[in-house]
């Protein structure tokens, strides 16, 4: 009565994020009258999954530590299949989330960080783990968003796989530190940023200006205001913080689903040359075209699309020419 071959396709012994696993079950545990419909709710069946999948992840935690290269090799071609099971198997998410591989703002291109890493790497005072979600990893390394992390020394990972925002959501935090997105919402630095020493630069009118640069846009935003996301670039994009990002929004609507709009908040940056041009701007007509170009501007810059091309190309233009005769 042994060694009777049962099923050569058995789906309900590994969970989707173990498709790439191949192998053979034997078990002298299962009724010799079965069907795929009784093994679909036998409980030896349950039993045997876990222990499969318990087995499976053991064996990648033993490579990951013994062959640290060999398992980056594995990582490579089935990673983002692995993270997966941060949102499907929430009795192993704690251990996934230990084999997952990041990319981060210290690190090469290449996927090589574990979260274990990250966190003994915070900075006095740091109790997030904070990261930025993109398209590419290029765009995710160039994000105006990462700029007082950079000046401030604050490690960022970089998200670049489809399932990487969803993953992060029901992650939700890691040995007691929740995940942040440092594209939502407001950020809190308070003890880890460095105060700079003021300078003679007169104080904008920050009120005045962010409630004028709101009216010009319109509905192209939420709310427009004063940012310290910012060292180097004049404006950048973020969601408030119960939304979608604009990331995961353009993945939604690229897979075909319906996405709710949701109107960015802008942040400017009070200290940046081209805001305080725009401050001074006295002209309405200028000050539009210096507001919507900023405002696309920022939009690229996050891996966006311009609703309008032509029109950007044409403000851009204008303020050339405006430039210019002024120059001479």
């Amino acid at each position: 009565v042994r060694r009777v071959f049962i099923l050569d396709d058995a789906e309900n012994l590994m969970p989707a994020y173990l498709r790439f696993v191949r192998g053979v079950i034997d078990a002298a545990d299962l009724p010799l009258n079965v069907s795929r419909e009784i093994l679909q709710n036998n409980k030896q069946i349950d039993s045997i999954r876990a222990g499969s999948v318990k087995k499976i992840l053991g064996l990648l935690k033993d490579l990951a530590t013994d062959d640290a290269e060999k398992y980056k090799k594995f990582w490579t071609e089935f990673g983002r299949v692995l993270k997966e099971g941060l949102i499907d198997d929430v009795g192993n998410r704690e251990t996934i989330a230990r084999l997952c591989l990041f990319s981060t703002t210290k690190s090469d291109d290449t996927q090589s960080v574990t979260l274990e890493e990250y966190v003994g790497r915070l900075k006095d005072g740091q109790d997030k783990i904070y990261f930025i979600t993109a398209s590419n990893l290029t765009t995710a390394k160039n994000s105006p968003h990462l700029e007082v992390f950079r000046k401030n020394d604050i490690e960022v990972l970089l998200l670049t796989d489809d399932v990487d925002e969803i993953a992060v959501m029901h992650l939700a935090e890691f040995d007691g530190h929740s995940l942040q997105s440092v594209s939502k919402g407001d950020l809190d630095l308070s003890g880890l940023i460095t105060e700079e020493a003021t300078d003679n630069q007169d104080k904008l009118d920050e009120e005045t200006l962010t409630e004028k640069v709101k009216t010009c846009l319109g509905d192209r935003v939420k709310e427009v205001r004063m940012t310290q996301r910012l060292t180097d670039s004049p404006s950048c994009l973020v969601a408030d913080e119960n939304e979608m990002s604009a990331h995961l929004g353009r993945l939604l609507r690229s897979s075909g689903q319906q996405v709710p709009d949701q109107k960015p908040i802008m942040e400017l940056n009070g200290s940046h040359g081209l805001v305080r041009i725009l401050s001074d701007e006295t002209n309405d007509e200028r000050f539009a075209d210096w507001v919507h170009v900023l405002f696309d501007q920022a939009l690229l810059s996050e891996g966006g699309q311009l609703e309008d091309p032509s029109a950007f190309v044409r403000r851009l233009n204008n303020m050339f020419a405006n430039l210019y005769q002024a120059s001479k």
